[in-house]
């Protein structure tokens, strides 16, 4: 379990190739290496795996904070090849878990940027956690810290996918069955091969089970909570030559959730028709649609290597109220129907002007189509509020808007001393949607290597972060002036993008052959801090700002290895808090707006403390995990004043693989999460932006079989 590795490292065979070449190369007499059973595809192999480290240094971490997790990583985690991409990040440093599958890295809201072999990703409505899946994974990184130039928009996090490899000449595939508690369902099917100068892959999944969205209750199971999830993922690749290839990557995904039941709750409406309403009967329902392509042609000619790529993406996510129940609870139903349509170009772009400077420079653009239409049922109210009838009225309302994306960059990388790299460089970025906002940032990053076990690196990073074209709503408030659905507030001011200045600095010590550590400490100062909350019982979520923000934090991280046993642990405290509110006011409470005007609150994803901790052992065709995980609490209570209480559940797992033929295996597999059963809550239903309860899974029990060929 890799989680520290700094550089991309090529594969064992070219590595396997390249010193048997030194060898014959110093010893003419010695007898040539044993012939291959394909020798013709060995060439293939050493091809892409030269050009996979071309587009690595295309777009390198330059001194940024960066953590590797390989598939022998996700195969000791819970369920392995099965868990849900966010499970996966979980598991790195500094992140905290979340409801509805959202992930907080470093006192972030979201603000993580996704890309697949160098390219971004473009933004959906839903997360991404639900969208990707990891059976495709070959390595991730989890990029943090003072970021180089060529990272723009979303900078909380970078994570960078790299995808499997197929074999030249082969023809793989493999089968797997999941089930267990909840009533979970799943079935991954893959394939893979490559012939020549062509490769690529296939994967389709499908899930199902009675906990898509977290139980609002501490039950051990929920009420009306049922999911099903389709996925494909495909990739194929050709090497035109030696220098070039052109890659094409197709995803889609179809996932329809029912929203969890609350029973007992008291009804605060009158609905004509309707004389009593149990909760525990409510049927709201959603259904989250995504679909992405990426076409990508790198090139390396002579000192200049540059990758190009083009993006489309198309997103919906559909909210399906329980008219009557959601009028009696709450006074409004709202039908919602979200989409967002994106296209986009980007290039990346190396030279080695000198043997000391290494100049990067590259260019994005993404157009965004979103849309939203809303049909409302409210009750009409007297001038103090009450409502003055039962029968409700109908209230539509739709906006669109197109919005553009603009950066460019250029940099530096510079080693004025063996030891020591300096990497400086400047980026402009441009968002015109709502409002036309730009800025330019400068980057500059500074790696020292102090011995060969000891690396110092510090950074400072200008930020610009647009607010999600999508999830930026602008309601019509008149029109819903005199019922049920009328805010207190009536202020509703734009949207800012958010501006911040970033420093890190860390160090990163082997502590002899086994065990290494590291240490990174950071401090974000913003205006118009951006947030986001659920103001609402649809599962969308609205952007907002504060005036002034302020995020700092310090991460440790250990990993220990030794023949099959494996340990790692990272511990990350941090602190995310914002003062006053500057857009979106109508969403907020009256009171609680007044108080965050004049007082600095924690922002409602800060949490004090988060650990995560596994140990692993393989031996012979067999392996056997566990890990941890604790967090102190994320915010709750009047302005976000208070916090849950902590959690800390214990997962356990264990594997053998049963040798058919050289070629053919079955795996087995047992998974059980949460081995104590313990009872904890993500959230309370308090806080800023929080609509309602969750509590994290109960124990799981989970058994898998695979065959793979």
């Amino acid at each position: 379990m890799n989680f520290l590795a700094r550089l991309p490292i090529r594969s064992f065979s070219a590595l396997l190739l390249a010193a048997a070449s030194a060898a014959r190369a110093q010893d003419p007499s010695a007898p040539p290496a044993p012939p291959s059973d394909r020798p013709v595809l060995l060439a293939p192999v050493i091809v892409s795996d030269e050009l996979d480290n071309a587009r690595e240094d295309i777009v390198p971490a330059l001194g940024a904070t960066q953590y590797t997790i390989g598939h022998d990583q996700i195969a000791v985690e819970p369920l392995g090849d099965a868990a849900n991409f966010n499970e996966v990040l979980l598991r790195g440093p500094g992140m905290a878990e979340d409801s509805f599958g959202q992930l907080h890295i470093r006192g972030e809201h979201a603000n993580l940027q996704y890309r697949i072999n160098d390219v971004v990703i473009p933004e959906g409505i839903s997360g991404f956690g639900q969208e990707l899946d990891t059976p495709f994974v070959k390595t991730l990184s989890i990029e943090t810290g003072s970021l180089p130039a060529q990272f723009g928009f979303r900078t909380a996090g970078i994570v960078d996918i790299h995808t499997i490899t197929p074999a030249p000449g082969s023809s793989q595939g493999g089968l797997d069955i999941l089930g267990g508690s909840f009533n979970t369902q799943r079935i991954d099917a893959r394939a893979q091969g490559a012939e020549g100068a062509f490769s690529g892959f296939a994967i389709a999944t499908f899930d199902s089970n009675d906990l898509g969205i977290e139980n609002p209750t501490g039950s051990a199971s929920a009420l009306h909570d049922q999911t099903h999830q389709g996925k494909v993922f495909s990739e194929g690749s050709w090497v035109i030559d030696s220098t070039s290839r052109l890659s094409l990557l197709v995803s889609t995904s179809v996932s329809t959730f029912q929203i969890p039941d609350s029973p007992g709750q008291q009804p605060s409406y009158a609905l004509a028709g309707v004389p009593t309403f149990n909760s525990a009967e409510l049927n709201e329902n959603q259904r989250e649609d995504n679909a992405f392509a990426i076409v990508a042609y790198q090139k390396t000619a002579g000192d200049l290597s540059l990758q190009v790529s083009a993006f489309t993406r198309y997103s919906l996510v559909e909210f399906e109220p329980d008219v009557a129940g959601d009028l009696i609870f709450n006074g409004v139903s709202s039908r919602v129907y979200q989409d967002l349509s994106s296209d986009g170009l980007e290039m990346d772009a190396r030279w080695l002007a000198t043997a000391t400077h290494t100049l990067r420079f590259g260019i994005i653009l993404i157009g965004e189509n979103a849309g939203t239409s809303t049909t409302n049922e409210v009750f009409p109210t007297s001038a103090d509020g009450n409502q003055t009838s039962a029968s409700p009225i109908r209230i539509e309302d739709d906006s669109r808007k197109l919005g553009w994306l603009y950066g460019a960059y250029v940099q530096d990388e510079w080693k004025p001393l063996a030891n020591l790299t300096v990497n400086y460089g400047l980026r402009a970025d441009a968002s015109d949607a709502y409002l036309d906002e730009g800025q330019l940032s400068p980057r500059l990053n500074l790696v020292y290597q102090l011995g060969q076990k000891t690396t110092l690196h510090a950074g400072y990073a200008r930020y610009f972060t647009p607010p999600p074209l999508e999830l930026v709503q602008p309601a019509d408030l008149a029109k819903f002036s005199g019922t049920t659905n009328a805010p207190a507030i009536t202020a509703d001011s734009p949207v800012r993008s958010e501006r911040s200045h970033y420093f890190d600095a860390g160090i990163t010590q082997q502590l002899g052959d086994h065990l290494s550590v590291s240490l990174d400490g950071y401090d974000k100062k913003a205006v118009q801090q951006l947030d986001e909350g659920q103001f609402g019982a649809a599962l969308i979520f609205a952007p907002f700002n504060y005036l002034y923000g302020r995020v700092y934090g310090a991460e440790f991280s250990a990993n220990y290895t030794a023949g099959g046993f494996a340990a790692y642990a990272n511990i990350a405290s941090g602190r995310a808090r914002g003062e006053t509110v500057t857009s979106g006011q109508y969403q907020f409470d009256p009171v609680e707006l007044a108080y965050i005007q004049s007082h600095w609150v924690h922002l409602d994803h800060d949490q004090a403390l988060t650990t995560s901790s596994g140990v692993s052992y393989s031996f012979d065709d067999n392996l056997v995990y566990s890990d941890f995980l604790y967090g102190s609490g994320l915010r709750s209570g009047f302005a976000n004043t208070g916090h849950v209480a902590e959690h800390h559940p214990v997962n356990a797992g264990f594997e053998h693989d049963f040798h058919i033929t050289k070629h053919k295996a079955i795996k087995a597999r047992l998974d059980v999460s949460n081995i104590f059963d313990e009872v904890y809550e993500l959230r309370d239903g308090s806080g800023i932006g929080v609509f309602a309860p969750q509590y994290g899974q109960r124990r799981g029990i989970f058994a898998s079989i695979g065959y793979a060929y």
